[in-house]
């Protein structure tokens, strides 16, 4: 750390740091909030998609008992053949989202399978359609708690350290320019005095 320099120049430009941390910190402080936010609202999101994924199991097998006694193989009934997964900002963070989902359901005889089946193959899409929203979900709150992380530290930096910093070189660099001033008042008098003190011993032996 450099050390401080106890001048006039060295405390305008303190004072211009100053001013520009206190100028940053409150668009700093919002971003942080607006951060905050989108993180609680993803988080909320990521747990009812893993609701939804729980709901979906537990209607499949209230609707279709019948599943734990089929001797049909209904392994790959249902494949997934495209995720769109782009991103979007979010108080300039980059987010994961997920934009569409494509299935393939695999080809049966309609003759050799039961009608259920099919009503099977909509329940198994959305259960991992759900999935996947769920996995998006968590990548997206964390994302977006390395950010808050980020910019609590830089809110931190400002609040705690620059801005109290800032603020103790001024009052440090004011009181030494306050104590050279008095000096410099004290040696004028002194030096005053001593021009003075001859030419009052002058007049009084005159």
């Amino acid at each position: 750390m450099a050390k401080l320099k106890l001048s006039k120049s060295s405390m305008q430009q303190q004072r211009t740091q100053l001013q520009l941390y206190r100028k940053l910190l409150p668009s700093l402080d919002m971003k942080r909030r607006q951060l905050m936010a989108e993180q609680k609202k993803a988080r909320e999101e990521f747990e009812a998609a893993g609701k939804a994924v729980t709901a979906l199991e537990e209607r499949i097998g209230a609707e279709l008992p019948m599943l734990a006694a089929t001797e049909i193989d209904l392994k790959g009934l249902v494949r997934m053949t495209e995720a769109k997964v782009t991103s979007e900002s979010i108080a300039g963070v980059r987010v994961p989202r997920l934009d569409a989902v494509e299935f393939e359901t695999a080809d049966y005889s309609y003759l050799a399978r039961p009608p259920w089946v099919d009503h099977l193959a909509v329940r198994l899409r959305d259960a991992a359609e759900q999935r996947l929203r769920a996995h998006i979900g968590n990548e997206r709150v964390d994302v977006l708690g390395k950010a808050v992380r980020r910019i609590t530290q830089r809110v931190n930096l400002f609040e705690r350290i620059l801005i109290p910093t800032a603020k103790e070189n001024i009052r440090k660099i004011q009181v030494y320019l306050g104590d050279v001033d008095r000096e410099a008042v004290i040696r004028s008098k002194l030096s005053k005095a001593k021009h003075e003190a001859p030419v009052a011993a002058a007049g009084g032996s005159a």
